[in-house]
């Protein structure tokens, strides 16, 4: 039996970052994973989808450089060499992370890890016939794609015919016809990609609108874009059947039914709650299966932590970076809490979508007295000198007592790097008159924040 001041269950985000951290604050600390270090985001979500959507830019710029100057010829798509450069790019950086922990001297175990209970020796984590004991816990396991009880689901993942948000970033051929099941961000991106690179794509979404719950404007706008792209959208839709090569879907009284090479199950993901032996502890749950935690992480039961997906809070890994770093900090008694109301988000169609705070709808529930400020993207000189999507803006919202944001959404080139700038402003609650002061860098899309406010 091995004892340690810290046990994490889960080598995602989170998990590896909260490890790393813990063993250079002193903690003898152990990871287990049961697959590979870096989780999902890792091996099959953020980086690859991103290797994917980055390749798919490029063979759009060679097909319609003409628009820009530059003219190419017979120019093709190799799916499979992108899929073998984002392999190599996963491992190179999987390999980082486990070259990391083991420079802090963290050790890792691979398996299923159990927790049984506690004694007076600590908590009680088995790997398979291996026990572990520690102090202090966090349950970092992360979370898997939801299997809505459609009929046909389970068949047509067996065939493969159906794909997951996993098994559609190692397709080494390009379906005619993808059929995208759920409108919000890994349905968006996806069905992106594959439009980009020749596939005719459809998106089934329940919702009336896109994107989840970004705001309305951006979600229309998005929307109206990617349809001039050629994906088209069937919204209020409900799916009743899945077979091997077909899809069916309600769209109010009326039944219809969609034929495809592939489909993507895209219809939002669950914590990976079960099966651990939470319930030997008495840790409390959210219906849903989440694991209930503060803003400091901590769960219902002293010593325990839950970070990153697991805890339903805000299922991306940046969250469950900061989750890490509060949950350390903590633990080693420092004050140190998170906001979940300034972590931003961003989907990486194409143009980009950030989003931070809150919505205009949400402000406006919550009480806020706003004022609320849209500025096209074709304000942008650079905007305009590098992309012929000029129909992206960007929206702010401002609390009129604080003089504060406490929203900022937008639709634009580069928005996921400006989604930091803006993150900043939000976090710090900096007053409006204070970030009119900051010199902005020209020409830059960023730009287009300080054109917004001087137009307040």
């Amino acid at each position: 039996m091995d004892i340690f001041d810290l046990i994490i269950i889960g080598g995602g985000p989170g998990g590896y970052h909260a490890a790393d951290l813990a063993s250079k604050a002193g903690l003898k600390t152990l990871v287990i994973e049961k697959n590979k270090l870096g989780g999902v985001c890792l091996n099959e979500g953020c980086i690859p989808s991103k290797v994917l959507l980055n390749s798919a830019k490029h063979y759009q710029y060679a097909k319609h450089g003409e628009a820009y100057g530059v003219y190419a010829e017979s120019v093709s798509y190799h799916q499979k060499d992108v899929v073998e450069r984002k392999n190599k790019i996963v491992n190179t950086l999987v390999a980082s992370v486990g070259h990391t922990l083991k420079s802090s001297k963290v050790a890792v175990v691979t398996g299923v890890a159990k927790i049984n209970g506690k004694d007076k020796d600590g908590f009680k984590i088995h790997v398979s016939d291996d026990e572990f004991r520690s102090t202090r816990l966090i349950v970092a396991s992360g979370s898997t794609p939801i299997l809505p009880p459609i009929e046909g689901v389970s068949e047509s993942l067996k065939k493969g015919t159906l794909l997951t948000s996993k098994e559609i970033l190692d397709l080494t051929d390009i379906p005619k016809k993808l059929t995208v099941i759920g409108g919000g961000v890994i349905g968006l991106e996806m069905a992106t990609y594959f439009a980009q690179v020749g596939s005719e794509v459809t998106v089934i979404e329940m919702l009336p609108s896109i994107g989840g719950p970004i705001d309305q404007d951006v979600s229309r706008a998005l929307k109206k874009m990617l349809e001039a792209k050629g994906i088209a959208f069937k919204l209020n839709a409900k799916v009743t059947k899945i077979n091997e090569k077909e899809i069916t879907y309600f769209e109010g009284d009326q039944s219809y039914t969609l034929v495809h090479d592939y489909a993507l199950l895209s219809v939002g993901r669950r914590p990976n709650s079960t099966e651990l032996g939470l319930e030997t502890l008495n840790i409390e749950l959210r219906k849903n299966g989440s694991i209930v935690t503060d803003e400091q992480t901590k769960t219902n039961i002293a010593n325990v932590y839950a970070i990153g997906d697991v805890n339903g809070q805000v299922m991306l890994a940046h969250t469950a970076y900061k989750e890490a770093e509060v949950c350390i900090n903590t633990m080693m008694g420092q004050k140190n809490h998170i906001n979940y109301d300034t972590i931003p988000s961003v989907i990486y169609t194409n143009p980009e979508v950030c989003a931070i705070g809150y919505t205009e709808a949400q402000a406006n529930e919550k009480g806020y007295s706003t004022k609320v400020i849209t500025l096209p993207v074709s304000y942008s000189g650079r905007h305009l000198a590098e992309s012929n999507d000029h129909d992206g803006f960007v929206k702010l919202i401002i609390d009129k007592k604080k003089n504060t944001l406490i929203g900022a959404h937008m639709l634009s080139l580069y928005a996921s790097e400006i989604a930091l700038f803006l993150s900043a402003m939000l976090h710090l609650e900096i007053n409006i008159d204070e970030i009119k002061r900051i010199v902005y860098p020209h020409p830059t899309v960023g730009e287009l924040i300080k054109d917004a406010l001087l137009h307040i």
